[in-house]
């Protein structure tokens, strides 16, 4: 009773990262306070859009790869309650029947003895092995923090999934942005090579303007065919993570979506370590390490064993008299003395076990400080960007609508309006494009900053049991 409690595990800290006050890339951004944090819930609700929240709603209910992660947590629940079996004694009950006969040739066969006889009985035993070093104490601590771990690994994989199919849905939601401009340009140069044909035909214009006339609208129309066959590839990426048979799922138009770039509240960095998934992972993983010393340690001290049985045996079916009862008790004890080195291996290894999170932890904690400020510098510079690309939008529109107008009234060759249209229709992709990006990348910026998780909505240490050892009922 004295040596229960020995716990032979190092004393755990969680490991104390130095931080900046402020991320050095959130200079369009006012700091916020730490309960102004992203909030808990469906994050993607801050794009305002009906038909993203439906399919990450999809998601979160249909995803495979999600649900076969949820299962890896439920195994590792399972886990815990197979370690922690070990501090309960283990019964057991047996009852037997048999009829017997023995060979008139066997070994040390008496003549006087019974050739053939029957055996019956029935009884109980027990086996506990007290736990004087807290070896299965730390086995049970290794098996929660490995299910914590898995319960962070499982809301990192279904935020990476949600990030995925958002990011998938901006990019379509670009693409149809595109088609729009395209089909506008398609329209307008069909009315050049219209043009240009009657000019043709009034011998005022030369076969050399309509061909680069036709050239422009063949070149507009192949590129909107690229779009559109980009679109459908997108569009059935987002049927498989929303949980839908690509071949049975389509998806509107989004031209008229209110999706727009929302304000997203970026909180001090301090708060990163309780926000994001992966690291809450990595953090479990040392804990885990750090038990597994103590088992590890605990091996080099002796293993105790208590046993008792009992119960009743007999030729017939007296099965309950005191002269057929039988019993048995015992102790042992295993102290390894000599095993060629192998207790010691295996603690150094667990120690090396346990040096490598801490190195993969602090990996992890840079790796996310790099992604929140690469989206936050990214946020800056394009919205920069797109003011920029707007000026430049107006004036290749511009420049398109005096050269058009000034061949129209044969002041000038079709070889700049050729240039003039190029330019305007490579400004306006452009500036589509760089406002996807700009959703893409708060959706980015979401993810990095841990989409609303917390470090609170790991399961505690009760919570990791799935049930109680007197538990009988086998589920299924």
């Amino acid at each position: 009773m004295l040596l229960a409690g020995c716990d032979l595990a190092p004393v755990y800290t969680p490991p104390q990262t130095l931080l900046p006050e402020q991320y050095q890339g959130s200079s369009p951004f006012i700091l916020a306070r730490p309960q102004d944090q992203l909030s808990h819930g469906p994050w993607w609700q801050m794009f305002g859009d009906p038909q993203l929240n439906q399919l990450e709603t999809q998601l979160d209910a249909n995803n495979p790869d999600l649900q076969a992660a949820e299962q890896s947590y439920t195994q590792a629940r399972d886990g815990v309650a197979e370690a922690r079996s070990g501090l309960f004694p283990q019964l057991t009950t047996q009852a037997f029947v048999s009829g017997n006969k023995e060979s008139a040739h066997t070994l040390f066969h008496s003549d006087s003895g019974p050739e053939q006889q029957a055996s019956n009985g029935y009884g109980a035993a027990a086996v506990w092995e007290p736990d004087f070093w807290d070896q299965i104490h730390n086995s049970v601590k290794q098996a929660k923090a490995n299910a914590q771990g898995v319960a962070a690994e499982v809301a990192s994989a279904r935020l990476s999934l949600e990030i995925e199919l958002a990011t998938d849905y901006m990019a379509i939601h670009g693409l149809d942005a595109e088609h729009a401009v395209y089909t506008q340009a398609i329209a307008l140069y069909q009315k050049a090579v219209e043009i240009v044909q009657m000019r043709l035909a009034g011998k005022i214009s030369s076969g050399l303007d309509v061909a680069r006339a036709q050239n422009q609208l063949a070149a507009a129309q192949a590129a909107d065919t690229d779009v559109e066959a980009q679109r459908a590839v997108l569009m059935h990426a987002v049927a498989v993570l929303a949980g839908v048979n690509p071949s049975t799922f389509t998806l509107p138009a989004l031209t008229d979506s209110s999706v727009a770039v929302p304000t997203i509240p970026v909180g001090i960095p301090s708060e990163l370590l309780q926000r994001r998934p992966d690291i809450a992972q990595a953090e479990r993983a040392m804990a885990a390490a750090n038990a597994a010393i103590g088992v590890a340690r605990a091996a080099f001290y002796p293993n105790i064993r208590l046993s008792a049985s009992g119960g009743f045996e007999d030729t017939g079916f007296a099965l309950a008299t005191l002269s057929n009862s039988l019993w048995a008790v015992g102790a042992s004890a295993v102290l390894p003395l000599f095993e060629g080195g192998l207790r010691r291996a295996e603690l150094q290894q667990s120690r090396s076990v346990f040096t490598q999170t801490t190195d993969r932890y602090r990996s992890v904690v840079l790796d996310a400080f790099r992604e929140v400020e690469d989206q936050l510098l990214l946020t800056d510079k394009l919205a920069t960007e797109a003011t920029q690309q707007q000026r430049a939008l107006q004036a290749a529109v511009k420049v398109q609508n005096i050269a058009l107008t000034l061949y129209t009234g044969g002041l000038d060759n079709y070889l700049n309006v050729t240039v003039a249209q190029i330019a305007a229709l490579t400004a306006q992709i452009a500036d589509v494009q760089v406002e996807t990006r700009r959703l893409q990348t708060a959706v980015a910026l979401v993810g990095a900053l841990g989409g609303g998780w917390a470090s609170s909505d790991l399961p505690n240490d009760d919570q990791t049991v799935p049930f109680s050892p007197l538990h009988l009922h086998a589920d299924h």
